[in-house]
């Protein structure tokens, strides 16, 4: 393990482990006009922390990668910290000053190079629209031909992002996986090629080719594919 914010982390939970490492071991969330972390009682003001690194994970093989990790520090309290997801999950909270405070430094962090990102360079991609017509085998086709499928065992692309709506397509290669997470609203899973395991702590299901499953959020599941699969995730914010 590096000392340093600047080590690339390849998942959601690598990189959480990493900067609880490096001392960063108070949870945070965003309530109101403050940062909150009810395991130790704190409560910070906008004035009272700095954001020392930004980790996006976007466009990569695995739905935790659809997440924006905060490495907070206060010098105050003296304490370092994290915040997942951050400022976007409240946009109907978007006069609050906390949130600004994020939106605005993590945006600084940005223009000098120092966050960590997984993006494809086909950034004209438009996914947001009135309508969309999304071409399902075609999105599969070209993923099969890029680096990461190639070398690895998963592949995925964003086809829809809304503030409400994520839709992401996921291809696993024979026994690849992902790890058990939870997500922040429902799912569904739809199967298009192959067979999944789609597994919960109260129960595990095989899900095959037109058959889809649905599970409310927060629930911790993993998936394995039994054969090459590709499915489509929906997850409704």
């Amino acid at each position: 393990m590096e000392s340093s914010l600047n080590k690339s982390f390849e998942s959601l939970f690598e990189t959480i482990n990493g900067l609880i490492k490096l001392g960063y071991t108070h949870d945070f969330i965003i309530r109101g006009e403050y940062l909150v972390c009810y395991q130790f009682n704190i409560i910070l003001a906008p004035n009272d922390f700095e954001i020392d690194k930004v980790y996006r994970f976007e466009e990569a093989s695995d739905p935790d990668y659809q997440s924006t990790i905060y490495a907070i520090s206060s010098k105050s309290h003296n304490l370092k910290g994290i915040l997942v997801n951050g400022y976007g999950m409240y946009t109907a909270d978007k006069f609050s000053k906390i949130v600004e405070k994020i939106k605005d430094n993590a945006t600084q962090i940005n223009s000098e190079g120092r966050s960590e990102s997984v993006k494809r360079n086909d950034e004209d991609r438009v996914l947001n629209a009135p309508l969309m017509e999304i071409s399902l085998y075609d999105n599969i086709a070209k993923i099969k031909k890029e680096t990461s499928w190639i070398e690895g065992d998963r592949n995925s692309v964003t086809v829809f992002k809304s503030e409400t709506m994520r839709i992401v397509l996921i291809g696993l290669k024979r026994n690849a996986g992902l790890k058990p997470h939870k997500a922040n609203g429902v799912i569904s899973v739809q199967v298009l090629e192959g067979k999944i395991n789609f597994n919960t702590e109260e129960q595990n299901s095989v899900v095959e080719k037109g058959q889809m499953i649905t599970l409310q959020k927060n629930i911790i599941h993993s998936v394995e594919a039994q054969e090459e699969s590709f499915f489509l995730l929906t997850l409704a914010m």
